[in-house]
C-alpha cells in the first residue's frame, strides 16, 4: 500500500517521538529556570527572563529554527577557528532539539510562573515554619499543587511542540515529514504519504490527550472542589 515505504516512515516516527521527548526536557528545564528567575527578586534575572520569553514569543518558529541551526553553527567555527579547531558540522538532531527545546522554554516559563503563582504563598511558608527544607518544600508541597495548575496548558503546548517537530525536516534532519516528502517524490503520490504521515501525527496527539487525561485524575486525587 505505502510502495515500500512504511517502514521507512515508522522510523521516521521514532525519531520524531526521540526529538519531540528531548526537546520536552530542554523545554522544562528552561521553562522552571525562566520561571524563577521571573520570581527571582534579581532585576537582572527578571530582565533576562523578560526579553528571553518576548523575543521568542515574537518570533516565527520556522525562523527562530534557521537562525538557531545556520547562525548557531557560524558562531561556533567562528570560535572554532579563533581556537585554531577543525570546522565543526552540527547535528540536525541536536539542532533541532536545541532549538524546539529553547523555543518552547518560553512558554514554559510564562506556564510555570502562572502556575507557581496560584499556589498560597501561606502554605510555602508554613511548611519552612514547620521545619521543612526548601528542597522538600518544593517536591512535597508546592511541586504537585504547580503541577496540577500547570497540566491544562502544559498539555496544549505539548501538542503543539509534536506537530512542531516537522519544521526541522528543513535542517536535515531524516524524520517522518522528510521521510514522507522523499517517498512522495520518488512515488510521485503526495497525497499517499503526507496523508498517512498526518495520521501518524493524529496518533501521537491522540495518545498524548489520553496520558494527560490520565494524569490529570491522578493529580485530582485528594484534592478538594468547592461548589459555589
Amino acid at each position: 500500500m505505502l510502495h515500500g515505504y512504511g517502514l521507512s516512515l515508522l522510523q521516521g516516527a521514532a525519531l520524531t517521538l526521540e526529538m519531540a521527548f528531548a526537546s520536552l526536557a530542554v523545554a522544562v528545564l528552561l521553562g522552571l529556570l525562566g520561571a524563577l528567575a521571573k520570581l527571582s527578586r534579581s532585576r537582572v534575572l527578571r530582565g533576562l527572563a523578560q526579553v528571553y520569553t518576548t523575543l521568542i514569543r515574537g518570533v516565527p518558529d520556522l525562523v527562530m529554527m534557521l537562525l538557531i541551526f545556520y547562525g548557531g553553527q557560524l558562531a561556533v567555527n567562528k570560535l572554532g577557528e579563533h581556537l585554531g579547531l577543525d570546522y565543526v558540522d552540527v547535528d540536525p538532531f541536536i539542532a533541532g532539539v536545541g532549538s524546539i527545546g529553547f523555543m518552547f522554554g518560553a512558554y514554559f516559563t510564562e506556564i510555570f510562573r502562572g502556575a507557581l503563582l496560584a499556589v498560597p504563598e501561606g502554605q510555602r511558608e508554613a511548611a519552612l515554619a514547620y521545619g521543612m527544607r526548601p528542597a522538600q518544600v518544593l517536591w512535597r508541597i508546592v511541586g504537585p499543587q504547580m503541577l496540577r495548575h500547570a497540566l491544562p496548558p502544559l498539555s496544549n503546548t505539548w501538542l503543539v511542540m509534536i506537530k512542531s517537530t516537522a519544521i526541522v525536516s528543513l535542517i536535515g534532519l531524516s524524520d517522518l515529514m522528510q521521510r514522507a516528502s522523499t517517498a512522495s517524490g520518488s512515488t510521485r503520490e503526495p497525497f499517499l504519504f503526507y496523508g498517512a504521515a498526518a495520521l501518524m501525527y493524529l496518533a501521537f496527539t491522540s495518545l498524548s490527550e489520553l496520558g494527560f487525561a490520565w494524569l490529570s485524575r491522578r493529580l485530582a486525587l485528594g484534592a478538594r472542589t468547592v461548589s459555589l
